[in-house]
């Protein structure tokens, strides 16, 4: 799929609320086949308002499964990011966004297909 989206004008851009010492293991894998990237203020989250506040419960579900968020990130936010795809203009318009709190909830590569295909065309004007 990376090459349809290429062939569209789009690359493949992750971005991690890990901080980036935590990234390493990830960059180590060959051809990942995208560009990882760290957010560990949640800075980038924030601003495409996608950031969102843990509860005391879910902090300590979290770390009952070994994760220490604080330590991951470098940063004692209790934040996270709702896992989202966006489809971006090179000048930076965003064209398409989907955005889900379940983790297990991706869309699927046609629906991600189509919604490149429909942000690479170009505008209509009135």
């Amino acid at each position: 799929m990376k090459e349809e989206l290429a062939a569209l004008g789009f690359r493949v851009v992750a971005i991690s609320p890990d901080r980036p010492s935590k990234l390493t293991d990830s960059l180590k894998v060959k051809d990942l086949g995208y560009s990882l990237y760290s957010d560990s203020s949640l800075a980038a989250a924030r601003a495409f308002g996608i950031a969102y506040e843990l509860t005391d419960a879910e902090v300590a579900r979290y770390k009952k499964f070994g994760i220490d968020l604080a330590e991951a990130s470098g940063h004692d936010h209790r934040q996270l990011p709702v896992p989202s795809v966006f489809l971006v203009e090179k000048g930076g318009t965003i064209r398409w966004v989907y955005s889900n709190p379940d983790y297990r909830v991706r869309p699927d590569n046609a629906e991600l297909l189509e919604a490149a295909r429909q942000a690479a065309r170009p505008a209509e004007k009135p």
